[in-house]
């Protein structure tokens, strides 16, 4: 049977939320104000963006087949650091699809689409010529054309 427990803030302006939880489940208050609780344990990833070329389709040792792809997400232009270069305006997220609709999907693709994907943040390690390395990637679970390539 799930439980209600309420999150509140250490600050006496922010507004309580509620979240339906179940009775082993604890809960983290997300900073900003109109958030939810946090569920501990929670991995879920929103992008909105470009792709930036043609996906690529790679067969694994065991037979399994994923689809990667870049993904170029703006963000908010914050000018120029205190060296006087100019920050970033853009991060570039790989992403990786194992479900075939969503394979399917991806393959269709010329690059410059915009989509939204939704999905969870994994890190992959592996070995190599240089020794252990790790990436961290998004795992996309759902995806929706959002507009044309350019």
């Amino acid at each position: 049977m799930a439980a209600t427990k309420l999150a509140t803030s250490a600050s006496t302006k922010a507004t309580p939320t509620t979240a339906s939880l179940s009775t082993d489940t604890a809960t983290t208050e997300s900073p900003g104000p109109g958030r939810a609780g946090v569920v501990e344990g929670h991995n879920e990833v929103v992008l909105g963006g470009r792709v930036s070329g043609q996906p690529t389709v790679r067969v694994l040792p065991s037979g399994d087949e994923l689809v990667s792809w870049r993904l170029v997400v703006g963000r908010e232009n914050r000018g120029l650091s205190p060296s006087g270069r100019q920050l970033p305006t853009v991060d570039t997220i790989d992403c990786v699809a194992f479900k075939a609709g969503v394979r399917r999907v991806a393959n269709r693709w010329v690059g410059g689409e915009v989509i939204e994907v939704r999905g969870e943040l994994r890190r992959r390690f592996w070995r190599g010529a240089a020794g252990a390395a790790s990436r961290c990637e998004v795992e996309v679970l759902q995806i929706k054309r959002i507009g044309a390539a350019r």
